[in-house]
């Protein structure tokens, strides 16, 4: 699953001891396995060569340059989100021909950068955003690729903040109006309207609604090819589940085989946009208990992380597995307390972990909070004016400091 493991009671990260990350580089801290990153990234390659898809990494699920980098220099595309990210994907040498941009609030701005650096495709998301990018392309003088974004209204079990293909969200354009667009398409000149984009939400455990609604579109496609309206790409954008603490998400294997066989009837290329399965258990956020309280109803675990570090467990009510960076055996089971693992943010709402069983935890103790390497440090926030924590990258019994740790004079340097 990945490379954090236990190694005479000390918890690594491939070759290097934690402990020793903790001490030179203080906490909070995330750490990332490249080994676990890159073999997840392999996976999907692999699961999916019979249609040698292009893979684009989603950034926003962790936009860190050394991490998109090295991905990057395995063959990844970079799927963006806003300019942003656009401007960190041009910083990683990434061939804008494998850029594409997705999101639902792009700016006149933005969509002109990105056409003067001819990214590959744009994956538009409403009718009003065609008619920007057709306009701001005929005022460039070039022709853009587009993929239209269609909500294919498939409830995927997931939470409701991440699901994104049923009709009542934000995300792309229903059947009926994306016919319209296809069979009108002659009216954007501007446009090469050649794609179709789908993503029906994040952190899907099983390919089932994935096959709903890629069956939908595909049938959707063979439509529009009765119609003689050529579909050159289908995006089916990511999505994949990975293990948090009792899922049991499919593999990359697993997902392939499901979803091949729909795949291979669609006389397209292929894009997919994983970000989670590629980076979510490639990182741990490591983290030092502050102070034990203990209370009539309940012991707390403060720590020195707290939700502007890692917001998933209080945003979304999730859990993250959190295990003690020095693991001690017990002879009975008083030594066994269970803790809240709370932070020092002034929210009730700030905590990674409830009810946590944990062997004689005391204050200076290190935590390692674990799957933190997806929407980790890139949902992390300075509130409280609390510094960002620093990032380090392992390889082997190689480390390098990939962010450093923001200090007070960061908090205020764009202030006036």
């Amino acid at each position: 699953m990945h490379d954090f493991n236990y190694r005479h009671n000390n918890l690594y990260c491939e070759s290097v001891n934690i402990e020793e990350l903790a001490r030179k580089y203080g906490t909070p801290l995330y750490v990332y396995s490249r080994n676990t990153l890159i073999s997840h990234y392999r996976k999907i390659k692999e699961a999916f060569s019979p249609i040698n898809p292009l893979v684009c990494f989603s950034m926003k699920a962790n936009s860190n340059l050394a991490i998109c980098k090295a991905l990057v220099k395995e063959g990844a595309g970079l799927d963006i989100v806003s300019g942003g990210e656009l401007y960190r994907a041009f910083k990683t040498g990434v061939s804008y021909r494998k850029i594409v941009y997705a999101g639902v609030g792009k700016t006149e701005k933005e969509i002109e950068i990105a056409i003067k650096r001819h990214i590959f495709f744009f994956n538009v998301e409403s009718i009003p955003e065609l008619e920007l990018i057709n306009k701001v392309a005929g005022r460039l003088g070039i022709r853009q690729k587009v993929a239209i974004r269609i909500n294919p209204d498939i409830k995927a079990r997931t939470h409701k903040y991440i699901t994104t293909g049923h009709g009542g969200n934000k995300f792309g354009i229903d059947f009926e109006t994306a016919k319209k667009i296809f069979l009108g398409k002659s009216r954007y000149k501007n446009l090469n309207i050649s794609g179709i984009h789908m993503h029906i939400g994040s952190q899907i455990v099983d390919a089932e609604p994935f096959i709903r609604a890629m069956k939908r579109i595909a049938g959707f496609i063979r439509d529009l090819q009765r119609r003689r309206v050529a579909i050159r790409w289908l995006n089916i954008g990511g999505g994949l589940g990975i293990i948090y603490s009792k899922e049991r998400p499919q593999t990359a294997k697993e997902y392939a085989k499901a979803v091949l066989p729909v795949l291979k009837k669609v006389n397209a290329n292929i894009i997919l946009e994983p970000g989670r399965f590629i980076a979510g258990n490639a990182g741990a956020l490591i983290t030092r208990v502050q102070y034990i309280k203990e209370t009539p109803s309940k012991n707390f675990a403060i720590v020195d992380a707290g939700m502007n570090d890692l917001i998933r467990p209080s945003l979304y009510g999730v859990y993250h597995e959190i295990l003690p960076v020095k693991s001690r055996s017990y002879s009975n089971s008083k030594e066994i307390r269970v803790f809240d693992v709370v932070g020092p943010i002034c929210e009730s709402g700030d905590f990674l972990g409830k009810g946590r069983k944990f062997i004689s935890l005391k204050e200076g103790d290190l935590l390692s909070v674990m799957g933190a390497g997806a929407y980790g440090f890139s949902m992390s926030s300075n509130y409280n004016s609390r510094p960002r924590a620093a990032e380090v990258m392992v390889e082997g019994s190689k480390t390098k400091l990939i962010r450093r740790r923001e200090t007070h004079e960061d908090l205020i340097r764009t202030e006036i």
